[in-house]
C-alpha cells in the first residue's frame, strides 16, 4: 500500500532534516505498554499524600494498586493494621509498607497455620480472620487451637519493637516470655493500650514496665477458641500495683474473687470504666466494687452468673460514682445477686439491658432500688419531698436514661410501673420487647413519651410490620395468590 500510493513518497522528501525538524528528545515521553501517562508523576510525595488523604478509606486500598509509588504513599496513611502472617514481622516489611502504624493486632497471626500432617483426621475451624486445625475426637465439642512457639513470638515481639517504636495499641498472645514483652515495654514508649489473650498470672510480671499504659484488656480464655492457665487474685494484684494510672480495665475469662478486685479499686484510683465478661470469679466480688472511688462506667457482657452469694445486703457498700450500667447477654435469673448489684449501683442514670435473658417482670421491678439519696440542710427539709426530719435525707431518682432490646419476658404492665416512677427521665429506647405491646400503653404512658428528649420506640416486629402493610392487601388470607401457568 506504501509502495502504491506515489504521493506519500513526495511527502517524505518535503521533510528535510532542517533546524524544525523533531528529534527523539523533543518527543513527549511515551507510556510504557501503551497506557496512559501518570499526571501525579510530577507531584512530590508530600502533595500526593495530602491528595490520597482526602480519598475515601474504602477507596484508598483501590487505589494503591495503581503502581508501586500510590502503593508506598497509601502504606503511609495506614494507621490500624492486623496482621494475618507471622513472617512478615521477620522479613522487617512492617515498617517500609507501613511506616506510620499506631495500632497493631499479632493476635490472628500468632495461631499456628495447620500443616498437611496436622490436618489429616482433624477439622479446620475457621473463627473470623484466624483458621487452625482441631482433634474432634477431644471431650470439648470443638478443641483447642495451637499457637506458634514463644521462641518465635519473642524475636517477632522484639523487631516490633525496634521497627515500630511509634504504637499506641498492640494486641497479642501472652504466650512469649517476660524478654519479649520488655522489649516492647522499652521500645514502645507511646504504647497507651494492651490486649493481651491467654493471659495468665506470670504473664503479667513485667506489666509495670509500661509506663503510659491507660487501657487494658485481658482475656484468660474463649470458649470454643483456646483455654488458658486463667488469671487469678495473684494477677489482679500485680496488675493494680504495676499499672495504677488504668482509665479503662476489662477482664474476659477471668476468675478472682473480692481480694483481687478491692486491689484493683484501691491501687487504680483513675480507673473510671470496668467490663467484666465471661467471668469465673468466686462468691462475693460485688462488695469489692465499692473500692473504685472513680468508677463511672461498669459493663457486664455474657455472664452466666453475676455472683453466686453476694453475701448480706448491709455489708455490700456502694459505688456512687457509677453513672453508666450496661448488661449484654447476661444470665438474670438470680433475683439476690441482681437486687445487689442495683444496691451498689444505686446512683446509676443510664440504664442498658440488650439480650439478657430472664428479665421478666419480677427481676426489672428490682430497678426501682437505685436511688440516690441527698443530704439536706435544716432549713430546707420538708415533709411534701419525703425528707426524713431527724436525718435530712432524701430518696431521688436520678435515671436519665433507659434502654431495652431484646428482652422478652417483659411486659407492657411491667415497663410501665417503672417508666412511671421515674419523674427524671428523658431518654428511652425499646426495640425488639415483643410483649411490649403498642395497642397496650396507657395514656399516662403516653404522655411520659411526649416530654421525652430522645424516645425510640421498634418493640413489637410484628406490629410494625402490620403498620408498614396497611393498604396493601398483603397478610390477608385470599388476598393474593400465584398461579401456575
Amino acid at each position: 500500500w506504501f509502495a502504491a500510493d506515489n504521493r506519500l513518497k513526495h511527502v517524505l522528501l518535503k521533510m528535510g532534516l532542517g533546524d524544525q525538524a523533531l528529534t527523539l528528545k523533543d518527543l513527549p515521553p511515551r507510556p510504557v505498554g501503551g497506557g496512559v501517562a501518570d499526571p501525579t508523576a510530577t507531584l512530590s510525595d508530600e502533595i500526593l499524600l495530602r491528595i490520597l488523604a482526602a480519598v475515601p478509606e474504602s477507596l484508598r486500598l483501590p487505589a494503591s494498586l495503581v503502581c508501586k509509588r500510590w502503593l508506598r504513599v497509601v502504606g503511609r496513611l495506614r494507621r490500624s493494621l492486623t496482621l494475618l502472617d507471622w513472617s512478615l514481622i521477620g522479613r522487617r516489611r512492617l515498617p517500609l509498607r507501613f511506616p506510620d502504624l499506631t495500632d497493631l493486632d499479632l493476635v490472628p497471626a500468632s495461631f499456628a497455620s495447620p500443616s498437611a500432617a496436622l490436618c489429616k483426621g482433624c477439622v479446620l475451624l475457621t473463627v473470623g480472620p484466624v483458621s487452625f486445625a482441631v482433634d474432634a475426637g477431644v471431650d470439648l465439642p470443638v478443641g483447642e487451637c495451637r499457637f506458634l512457639e514463644p521462641a518465635d513470638i519473642d524475636r517477632g515481639l522484639m523487631t516490633v519493637a525496634r521497627d515500630c517504636p511509634d504504637l499506641r495499641k498492640l494486641s497479642l498472645v501472652a504466650v512469649a516470655s517476660e524478654a519479649g514483652l520488655m522489649s516492647v515495654a522499652g521500645g514502645c514508649n507511646t504504647l497507651q493500650e494492651l490486649e493481651l489473650h491467654r493471659c495468665s498470672d506470670l504473664s503479667l510480671r513485667p506489666i509495670s514496665a509500661f509506663n503510659n499504659l491507660q487501657i487494658l484488656r485481658l482475656v484468660g480464655s474463649v470458649e470454643g477458641l483456646y483455654r488458658g492457665p486463667g488469671v487469678t487474685d495473684i494477677g489482679l494484684t500485680i496488675l493494680a500495683h504495676g499499672c495504677k494510672r488504668l482509665v479503662k480495665l476489662e477482664l474476659g475469662g477471668c476468675e478472682g474473687s473480692y481480694d483481687g478486685i478491692s486491689a484493683i479499686g484501691r491501687c487504680c484510683m483513675m480507673l473510671e470504666e470496668l467490663t467484666i465478661s465471661d467471668h469465673r470469679m468466686d462468691a462475693g466480688w460485688m462488695a469489692a466494687l465499692s473500692f473504685c472511688v472513680n468508677l463511672k462506667k461498669l459493663r457486664l457482657q455474657s455472664c452466666r452468673r453475676i455472683d453466686i452469694d453476694p453475701g448480706p445486703l448491709e455489708h455490700l457498700g456502694t459505688c456512687p460514682t457509677i453513672e453508666t450500667l450496661q448488661m449484654q447477654r447476661c444470665q438474670l435469673r438470680d433475683k439476690r445477686s441482681l437486687q445487689a448489684l442495683f444496691m451498689v449501683c444505686e446512683a446509676v442514670r443510664n440504664l442498658r439491658f440488650e439480650n439478657c435473658w430472664g428479665l421478666d417482670n419480677d427481676m426489672f421491678g428490682l430497678v426501682s432500688i437505685c436511688r440516690y439519696c441527698l443530704f439536706l440542710p435544716t432549713d430546707s427539709r420538708s415533709k411534701d419531698f419525703g425528707v426524713c426530719s431527724q436525718t435530712g435525707l432524701i430518696s431521688v431518682q436520678v435515671v436519665k436514661f433507659l434502654s431495652l432490646e431484646g428482652c422478652s419476658l417483659l411486659t407492657t404492665e411491667g415497663f410501665e410501673s417503672v417508666a412511671l416512677s421515674w419523674v427524671d427521665l428523658q431518654r428511652l429506647s425499646v426495640v425488639s420487647c415483643n410483649n411490649i405491646k403498642d395497642d397496650e400503653v396507657s395514656p399516662a404512658l403516653s404522655r411520659l413519651f411526649s416530654v421525652l428528649k430522645e424516645f425510640k420506640w421498634r418493640p413489637d416486629t410484628k406490629s410494625v410490620l402490620a403498620m408498614s402493610l396497611v393498604g396493601t392487601g398483603m397478610g390477608k388470607r385470599g388476598g393474593r395468590f400465584f398461579r401456575r401457568i
